[in-house]
């Protein structure tokens, strides 16, 4: 049920993300990918506060590193993008985690959430946010998908329906259950 548009045939596209591993497919895909790959990671290092946060074109190439040494298949981008989200959500963590303990203990790194997440103007630490998505993944993996394809991966309600083959509907009483919940664990 993807819908995969771009510069290259979905087939072709399709065909490169199962190579990724391969060199011939990363160097074909990386111009491809490369722009949504740095908005993505726009969106994630936005709410980043601190002065020596990772910028995203350093997210985009740490992100790539994993991906190209990752095993996963993905039928279409859409799915490609979603798991990139995560290993840049895995990036950021480990580099709050990181700086967190060469600052022994100081603050850790915080980002503001959408307002659609968790309130307006609300912050909540990285690793406390990564660590409540492992809660709700042991839980039910599929509302934690549905937080990283929305939260992470910025794509609306309609767009993760489609990739999902689920209503609408369904997807907007998740969404509702997992920000609720989400909410409950970060204490906000």
């Amino acid at each position: 049920m993807c819908a995969d548009e771009g510069r290259i045939p979905p087939e072709r596209l399709t065909l490169l993300l199962n190579q990724l591993g391969e060199g011939d497919a990363a160097r074909e895909l990386w111009p491809v990918v490369y722009d949504e790959l740095k908005k993505l990671a726009r969106t994630h290092a936005s709410g980043v506060r601190e002065a020596d946060e990772l910028e995203p074109t350093v997210l985009v190439h740490e992100a790539w590193l994993k991906l190209v040494d990752t095993e996963a298949s993905f039928e279409c981008r859409a799915q490609f993008f979603a798991f990139a989200s995560r290993v840049m959500r895995s990036v950021l963590v480990d580099d709050a985690r990181v700086r967190a303990t060469e600052k022994r203990g100081e603050k850790l790194e915080r980002i503001t959430l959408d307002e659609d997440l968790v309130g307006m103007g609300h912050t909540v630490d990285f690793p406390a946010l990564d660590d409540a998505l492992t809660r709700l993944e042991r839980m039910d993996p599929d509302l934690a998908h549905l937080v990283e394809l929305r939260f992470f991966g910025g794509l609306k309600q309609e767009e993760i329906a489609q990739l999902l083959a689920t209503s609408l509907r369904s997807v907007q009483r998740d969404w509702r259950l997992a920000r609720s919940w989400l909410r409950g664990e970060l204490g906000k």
